[in-house]
């Protein structure tokens, strides 16, 4: 069976682990990106050079027609997508009295509504083949608070409220919905916290280091996968005991 898989925000950092972890399961794999078009043409040339198919294509995700156009030129290349991994997010430290407007609707078009858009671009064809598999990247912060970070988090709770209420709607179509909610993963957005705070953070997590984007690829890659054909509705926290 062939198997196409779609990574939102798979340029750099997680989704790009992921989009090289499910090249090397077999997937062929599309790269969205919205800006670092030389990172996802470079991915794209690292992932053919190993015998993978893949392709790369800009679209905001917060943008429901670039979404489907999107799903649409998948479709034609690789045929009908049977992984959306819904990875392109916005995060930031940002205090509940300084949010604008603008911010506040731009991390919702992003990381919720940007889901909402992916999940009606594939879902046609996975209802029709009565199969598919969705996992979405939330945080720990979607899991509890996060001072400072109240935008953020608020989104996050929605996306995994969101992820569990479509495993339930979409299960008896044979259509399981997950998440992976990453602790503090050594990636571009995290680094700009700067160096005395990630070894902070690296201190308070039991297993005492940062988490690599490929840790995130790898419960991906599971609930992904048919090793996990009975699980849907569930949320597996990757964080390296940070939250206990």
């Amino acid at each position: 069976m062939e198997k196409t898989a779609l990574i939102t925000g798979a340029s750099r950092g997680i989704g790009r682990a992921v989009a090289r972890r499910l090249a090397r399961e077999g997937y062929s794999v599309c790269i969205n990106f919205l800006e670092r078009e030389d990172k996802a043409r470079e991915l794209a040339a690292e992932i053919e050079a190993a015998g993978g198919r893949t392709m790369i294509f800009q679209a905001d995700v917060a943008d429901p027609e670039a979404v489907l156009a999107m799903g649409k030129a998948v479709k034609e290349r690789f045929g009908p997508i049977s992984l959306l991994v819904s990875n392109a997010g916005i995060a930031g430290q940002i205090q509940i009295q300084d949010v604008q407007e603008a911010q506040w609707q731009r991390y919702f078009d992003v990381n919720v509504k940007g889901f909402k858009n992916c999940v009606q671009a594939v879902l046609p064809d996975m209802l029709a083949k009565k199969a598919g598999s969705i996992v979405s990247i939330s945080s720990i912060w979607g899991t509890r608070g996060a001072s400072c970070e109240s935008l953020y988090s608020a989104t996050k709770h929605a996306l995994i409220g969101l992820t569990k209420s479509l495993a339930m709607e979409l299960a008896p179509s044979g259509i399981r919905v997950n998440c992976v909610a990453p602790g503090v993963i050594d990636t571009d957005m995290v680094q700009v916290l700067g160096q005395e705070t990630l070894s902070e953070l690296a201190a308070m997590t039991p297993l005492g280091r940062l988490g690599k984007p490929e840790d995130i690829a790898e419960a991906v890659a599971f609930l992904g996968g048919e090793k996990a054909s009975f699980i849907t509705g569930q949320v597996l926290t990757v964080d390296g005991g940070f939250l206990g």
